[in-house]
């Protein structure tokens, strides 16, 4: 894995071998950063289900000021932490161990601003999806034009809106899908 954008292009990322993550692919996340585009400057970003942080560590690489990841295996972290300092990123990430099917880590951990920029990868049918989004939705985590970007596989539906998130766009590549949300004003 290599990042394929901003400051750090070119950089290897390391994996631990037989650790149970499935990163998102180089291929996938240069289409990602297509889309939402190359320039995060000024953008705090969220990343969930971290696993190795390469999409978080991509914005950062594009000028995001701070990224936060989130994931529960120690050895994830302890990978991301790697990356991060890889990449040179340390002092603009905040790395927080938690269970996110208990919720998300309280704000005050992750900074205490305003997401623009969310990247969720939760393992695939675990049932994740709508508790993920449905925590997002909520006022305190999101800038009023946040984008919420969603890693499922090809064969799982979501709906056009949950909560205060709208469906703007799906793409798929191979077995994944990414599915673009965007924070909806009418619908808080």
């Amino acid at each position: 894995m290599r990042i394929t954008g901003g400051e750090a292009k070119g950089k290897i990322l390391s994996a631990f071998k037989g650790l149970r993550i499935r990163p998102t692919s180089d291929h996938v996340r240069e289409a990602i950063f297509s889309i939402l585009g190359q320039d995060f400057s000024g953008k705090r970003v969220l990343d969930l289900f971290a696993g190795t942080g390469s999409l978080g560590i991509e914005a950062l690489s594009r000028g995001a000021i701070e990224a936060v990841f989130v994931d529960i295996s120690p050895r994830a972290i302890e990978l991301m932490r790697k990356n991060l300092e890889i990449c040179g990123f340390t002092n603009r990430a905040v790395v927080c161990r938690k269970d996110l099917k208990k919720g998300l880590p309280p704000v005050t951990s992750m900074g205490g601003g305003l997401f623009h920029v969310v990247f969720i990868d939760p393992p695939y049918r675990q049932g994740l999806v709508f508790k993920s989004l449905a925590l997002l939705s909520e006022k305190t985590a999101l800038a009023d034009d946040a984008v919420v970007v969603f890693e499922t596989h090809k064969t799982e539906r979501l709906p056009q809106v949950i909560h205060a998130l709208n469906l703007a766009d799906q793409r798929t590549y191979g077995d994944t899908k990414i599915n673009f949300f965007k924070r909806s004003k009418s619908n808080d």
